[in-house]
């Protein structure tokens, strides 16, 4: 079986060279990563009882799924922790490596996706950020995930609802409208709603702790954490 959708990796892999330009293809997630990294970094410090005042998250073994071109895992690293990124794409991981390269950052970069990644030690906390929308199979790729997971170890999920309003505001309004993303970068077929995820990950031992909406200010041109999940959520799943 395969995790990996070979026509969403083209997509990606074609616009690989624009992950670290904040005007690019990927600027709406230069404009998400602020309120990401927050919630991840505030989370894990409250479930590990975390108290390092200068690297908050040192000595946390962090996997980043779908890595791109590394906007999340730098900022990870900085933080203290310990991070590996994979991605099925080979021009995003390339990226990755020199940007980190530039940046002065030891982190491991691995062409990849969960079900062909061999690890010795599970993580303490995955990233699937952004990535459960765009693979083949749901169900195989989120259970071969919760295998790299440790006992007691958090993932993140920030992915998209598949309602009506998603499908006006995430695929009508960011792609055709305004333009925030190239048309076709989302299909609403594969997004995905919170009871779904929530089914199959307690299939695999992985339960809900916390469900919290995003949205985004268009006065202040940025993102909050909301209590509206009907559009762009983020949820945290412990592993029992």
């Amino acid at each position: 079986m395969n995790s990996v959708n070979k026509k969403e990796i083209e997509k990606f892999s074609k616009m690989a060279t624009e992950w670290w330009d904040p005007n690019g293809k990927f600027k709406p997630l230069h404009k998400f990563n602020p309120i990401r990294i927050k919630y991840i970094k505030e989370n894990i410090i409250h479930n590990f009882k975390l108290n390092n005042k200068t690297k908050p998250l040192r000595g946390v073994n962090i996997l980043d799924i779908g890595c791109g071109g590394g906007l999340l895992s730098e900022p990870m690293q900085r933080l203290g922790a310990n991070v590996t990124g994979i991605d099925a794409s080979i021009n995003n991981i390339k990226i990755a490596k020199i940007h980190a390269k530039k940046s002065g950052l030891n982190i491991r970069y691995f062409c990849s996706s969960p079900e062909k990644f061999k690890v010795n030690k599970k993580f303490d906390v995955i990233l699937n950020m952004e990535i459960v929308e765009h693979v083949d199979d749901i169900q195989f790729f989120l259970k071969c995930c919760s295998k790299l997971l440790k006992k007691n170890g958090i993932m993140f999920i920030a992915t998209i609802n598949k309602t009506l309003k998603s499908y006006i505001f995430a695929i009508i309004g960011a792609e055709y409208v305004l333009r925030w993303l190239p048309i076709g970068t989302h299909e609403w077929e594969k997004f995905v709603k919170p009871e779904d995820l929530k089914s199959i990950l307690k299939s695999n031992n992985l339960f809900l702790n916390k469900l919290d909406g995003m949205h985004f200010n268009l006065i202040k041109d940025e993102w909050n954490i909301s209590k509206d999940t009907s559009v762009n959520y983020i949820a945290k799943f412990l592993k029992n």
